[in-house]
């Protein structure tokens, strides 16, 4: 038995090591013609880090990345709303960490070609078309070649080639009518040199802020990762690469400057903007037909918010290896799988849209008319702001006692 796996981001990696750690055979097929570094900064929460920990990758993780210590709200006055622990600062087994697209993406790819050979990967295989019968599923590739398998899984992110192929009926990408602009700026480590900030509101300007590479240039300075995000009307293509303008968002930044953190100064500063619409797609009634199904943002693209985008992959990629390793009936263990994932992923799908863990920030400017507070317990009491984080802990799957009670998912 051989599994096909569409494209060689991080969920499709992360399940080429799960797979092979299994003993399941399988080969990636990935429409670039060579790895080049994409996007931006991402964070690993504990959930993504334990399944990464089980596949041997923990140190070479932590090696390129920076270990959170706690995630800072705050308005745009710069005032603090709550500092909350992470990761091993908040008692868990495993770190949260703060990394570079590309450094992550870099270990996956490192880690498979070791384990899995150098052929494993088919680069420059672009999948046109899939085809399926009782015995397994036929990949079309755009240069005529074809590729045999027991079973082929879409980890083909947002625009996926594989979940046209299953809903080829489905809608444009929803967008709410919120645009993102992300870069990358070297500076001096703010606050603990390991928080990651949180701040302001959509109808203001929310930024946030978190570094992903310590120590750059021996003199200390980090690589510290922003994201932008205004309601704007501007709906532009979903793409890793699109470049922004500065001029188009620095306006609602102009006056963020703090006696910690000089934002504006940090996003005139960028190496390189980019620019995103904030999208994701409405829940599908399946991910699964017969031998073919989806995996990551192709079965359930979200939200940028609580970082839990790259976790949710991770986790359906180590549940599918699990459901084949205890599953040797191909599409019993797809089904499987999809019956162990696809509510709780959409969870997270519909608890990203309506603000997931940033909904405090929502309601400290929502009560307090977007003007500097006192006291924020006069705002919003301690009970109400851990009720909503511990909601969405519980959501997400990481809520730290149940994710170190529960069993090994591959």
């Amino acid at each position: 038995m051989q599994i096909a796996i569409v494209a060689g981001g991080i969920g499709g990696l992360t399940l080429a090591l799960s797979l092979h750690q299994v003993g399941v055979a399988c080969r990636v097929v990935e429409a670039a013609p060579a790895w080049r570094p994409l996007g931006v900064g991402i964070n690993l929460l504990p959930h993504a880090m334990r399944e990464l920990t089980e596949l041997g990758l923990g140190a070479a993780l932590e090696r390129v990345a920076v270990a959170t210590q706690e995630v800072v709200f705050c308005n745009r006055f710069g005032q603090f709303i709550r500092r909350e622990p992470r990761g091993r600062a908040a008692g868990y087994a495993w770190p949260q960490l703060s990394i570079h697209r590309a450094d992550l993406h870099a270990v996956l790819a490192a880690a498979v070609h070791e384990r899995l050979g150098p052929d494993a990967v088919k680069m420059d295989a672009r999948c046109k078309e899939i085809a399926q019968d009782a015995g397994g599923v036929t990949l079309r590739l755009h240069n005529g070649e074809s590729v045999r398998a027991a079973a082929a899984i879409g980890c083909d992110g947002i625009h996926s080639v594989v979940r046209k192929v299953l809903h080829p009926g489905e809608g444009p990408l929803s967008y709410q009518g919120i645009n993102m602009w992300r870069g990358v700026t070297r500076a001096k480590p703010f606050l603990t040199g390991a928080s990651m900030v949180i701040g302001g509101w959509l109808e203001v300007g929310k930024l946030v802020v978190y570094p992903v590479r310590s120590d750059i240039d021996g003199e200390g300075r980090q690589l510290l990762n922003w994201v932008a995000e205004i309601q704007s009307p501007r709906n532009v293509m979903q793409d890793w690469n699109l470049e922004g303008r500065l001029q188009d968002f620095l306006p609602a930044f102009a006056d963020w400057r703090f006696d910690w953190l000089d934002c504006a100064a940090l996003l005139r500063g960028a190496e390189r903007i980019l620019e995103y619409p904030m999208v994701d797609r409405e829940p599908l009634p399946f991910w699964t037909r017969g031998r073919v199904t989806l995996l990551g943002d192709a079965a359930h693209p979200m939200y940028p918010r609580g970082s839990n985008g790259a976790g949710q992959a991770i986790l359906d990629a180590r549940t599918l290896a699990g459901c084949l390793k205890r599953e040797r009936d191909v599409p019993a263990a797809l089904a499987a799988y999809e019956a162990a994932r696809l509510a709780s992923a959409y969870a997270v799908v519909l608890a990203n849209r309506a603000s997931g863990p940033d909904a405090l920030l929502r309601e400290v400017h929502r009560r307090t008319g977007d003007r500097p507070f006192a006291r924020i317990e006069d705002v919003m009491s301690e009970a109400e702001m851990r009720e909503l984080a511990e909601n969405y802990q519980r959501i997400a799957g990481f809520e730290r006692e149940s994710l170190e009670r529960r069993a090994s998912l591959a």
